[in-house]
């Protein structure tokens, strides 16, 4: 049978520091690429399936994109 060692989970015990922070780059990440993958697949409808041509779906694209990084950005937090 297996022996228990000292460095094996337990349960309750993560640092909550360091899973608020993992949940905050998960959800980060997500969010940014949610935003990428909306304007490539803006540019990309635009470009091959209507007559906007590349020009016009890249000038979508880009403001989707311009428009989504100043949306997203972090605000910065009150000091208390």
């Amino acid at each position: 049978m297996a022996e228990a060692h000292s460095d094996d989970y337990v349960h309750g015990q993560m640092n909550a520091a360091a899973q608020a922070a993992n949940y905050r780059s998960f959800l980060s990440l997500t969010k940014w690429f949610a935003l990428h993958a909306a304007a490539l697949i803006l540019f990309l409808t635009l470009w091959f399936c209507t007559g906007a041509g590349f020009w016009a779906a890249l000038f979508a694209a880009i403001i989707v994109l311009a428009l989504g990084i100043t949306f997203l950005r972090r605000k910065p937090q009150p000091v208390h």
